[in-house]
């Protein structure tokens, strides 16, 4: 893939999106516990949602830093399976694609 540049900047925009979103979980998971147990129970039930959100975005993190490294290197926009080109059309619907539409 020739020029990135678009899809590059969309995905350093998600990420600052998602690094902004995980910041304020990691502070909302910080917070000390109520002394009333039947408040504990209701934040440690909040604790363990908000930590299973934070592992879905702390994931596309990655994938998005991967997405953002096969950029610089040039490898982006191949399919990881079979070596061939993805479409752009999948590129810009799924920019952390790595696999064409064959091999997905």
């Amino acid at each position: 893939m020739t020029d990135c540049s678009d899809i590059a900047t969309q995905l350093k925009a998600r990420l600052a999106d998602l690094l902004e979103r995980t910041e304020v979980i990691e502070d909302d998971l910080r917070h000390p516990l109520d002394a009333d147990w039947e408040e504990q129970a209701v934040d440690l039930a909040d604790d363990e949602a908000l930590e299973g959100v934070d592992d879905v975005l702390r994931s596309e993190i990655q994938q998005i830093r991967l997405a953002l490294l096969r950029i610089e290197n040039g490898t982006y926009g191949t399919c990881a399976i079979c070596g061939e080109p993805i479409s752009l059309e999948r590129l810009k619907a799924r920019p952390i694609a790595t696999r064409c539409i064959k091999c997905a």
